[in-house]
């Protein structure tokens, strides 16, 4: 699996990465541990932004332990985007709002 691709997570809080080099900027965190679904606490490296083709979410968790990439379901809706799921993949839509 590539490290820009995600799976969708409707239990997660955040979206996290585990690749240093998709994000564009990550501000370290101090120790601040994630608990994982089986009970495990895993380190929280930083916050940031991340840049992918088809993606591209800012405040995303920067966790090293990771095996894959989590894109957040209610993250995404707090956020505004439209998230359409068709077959095996998502498709994020931005709506801006345009003022004159």
């Amino acid at each position: 699996m590539s490290h820009s691709k995600c799976i969708l997570d409707s239990d997660a809080s955040h979206h996290m990465f585990l690749d240093s080099l998709s994000f564009v900027y990550v501000s370290p965190s101090p120790f601040f541990p994630i608990m994982t679904v089986d009970v495990t606490l895993i380190p929280l490296a930083g916050v940031g932004s991340v840049v992918t083709p088809h993606f591209s979410p800012s405040n995303v968790y920067f966790i090293l332990k990771l095996t894959l990439n989590l894109a957040s379901v209610g993250q995404l809706c707090d956020s505004g985007d439209y998230l359409v799921i068709v077959s095996s993949f998502f498709f994020v839509y931005r709506i801006w709002n345009l003022k004159s």
